[in-house]
């Protein structure tokens, strides 16, 4: 007994001198389907070391990179079921599991990247964002994967003409896979872990991403052409599970929005940066880049997609994104 009082008095003593007890450290799994060297893993990286200076340490987040826990279906069900605490994926195929980001992909909707970031953070962007919780997830910010290009071996793509019978793989959501339906194109979905081996084996002839993500997944290496058509914008969405929400406070829940913010506005810096360099990178490396790619003829040719979009998302609703200004 008088052990237990030494103990309660000394606890009382460190309170009143406010000294702060340390807490069990809690770690928490993140996953990515790129590199360590990514957007994806600038953004990564940023959250983990904002997590653990906001929480002086008791906060770890580990990081699994390249795919490790998946493609990023597999990572979206995985933070659905609690299996996963946090996940930075593109919102290309979060669309199968919250339809209000379906409307972010239809091609060409995007003037440019100002555009895209001030419908995002604004209200339009904001409302899609708590739209999550209705889908077991919790959306904590908007990261970005970038505009998105066109890549073949076998012909270079400079007219819609172009995509006639092409096998194109595509992320497994239906607003891009209606778009190249349309175009003429053969879509193939797969995840991003095993877009390298389709292309090397020819089960594609081409693909379509942003330049950061052409750039860590090594295409110039089986990939010929470039062609830049910027035809969708890519958004990624920094999520959590809802088992991992619950079990924080208020406090916590505060730190990790905060954390999410920041590596969002990493993510963003980072594509800026790849954008303005990563053609150099890939036209050392061989690629043949074709620019001035007349988009209004991609547009155009998209009408009947774009008929079917309005009935889905409402013109109203594509035309307030459409006329949002920064």
């Amino acid at each position: 007994m008088k052990a237990i009082r030494i103990a309660l008095v000394g606890l009382a003593v460190a309170c009143a001198m406010g000294v702060t007890l340390a807490r069990a450290e809690t770690a928490l799994t993140l996953g990515i389907v790129l590199g360590r060297s990514s957007h994806y893993g600038v953004a990564a990286t940023t959250l983990a070391e904002e997590m653990a200076k906001r929480s002086d340490g008791s906060f770890r987040v580990e990081i699994f990179s390249d795919g490790i826990l998946g493609g990023e279906r597999e990572i979206v069900v995985g933070t659905q079921l609690g299996t996963v605490d946090i996940a930075i994926v593109s919102t290309g195929p979060v669309g199968n599991f919250v339809p209000a980001t379906l409307i972010t992909d239809i091609p060409f909707l995007f003037r440019d990247y100002a555009h895209a970031r001030t419908v995002l953070d604004g209200p339009i962007g904001q409302a899609i964002l708590s739209e999550f919780p209705k889908h077991g997830l919790i959306a904590l910010a908007w990261g970005e994967n970038g505009f998105r290009h066109i890549t073949t071996t076998t012909r270079p793509i400079t007219k819609p003409e172009d995509l006639v019978g092409l096998k194109l793989r595509t992320m497994q959501n239906s607003v891009h896979m209606r778009a190249f339906t349309v175009l003429g194109a053969k879509p193939m979905p797969l995840p991003a872990p095993n877009i390298y081996a389709a292309l090397q084996s020819h089960i594609v002839e081409g693909q379509e991403n942003p330049i950061p993500v052409i750039l860590d997944l090594k295409f110039s290496e089986v990939q010929k052409y470039l062609a830049l058509t910027g035809h969708v914008y890519s958004p990624a969405v920094i999520m959590v599970s809802p088992q991992l929400w619950e079990r924080l406070d208020d406090s916590d829940r505060a730190m990790l929005k905060g954390s999410a913010i920041k590596a969002g506005a990493a993510m963003r810096a980072t594509v800026d940066h790849q954008e303005q360099e990563g053609l150099k990178t890939l036209r050392a490396a061989g690629m043949i880049v074709i620019d001035g790619i007349d988009k209004s003829a991609f547009q155009a040719a998209l009408a009947p997609a774009y008929a079917e979009y309005a009935k889905t998302f409402g013109q109203a609703q594509i035309d307030s994104i459409r006329d949002s200004h920064p």
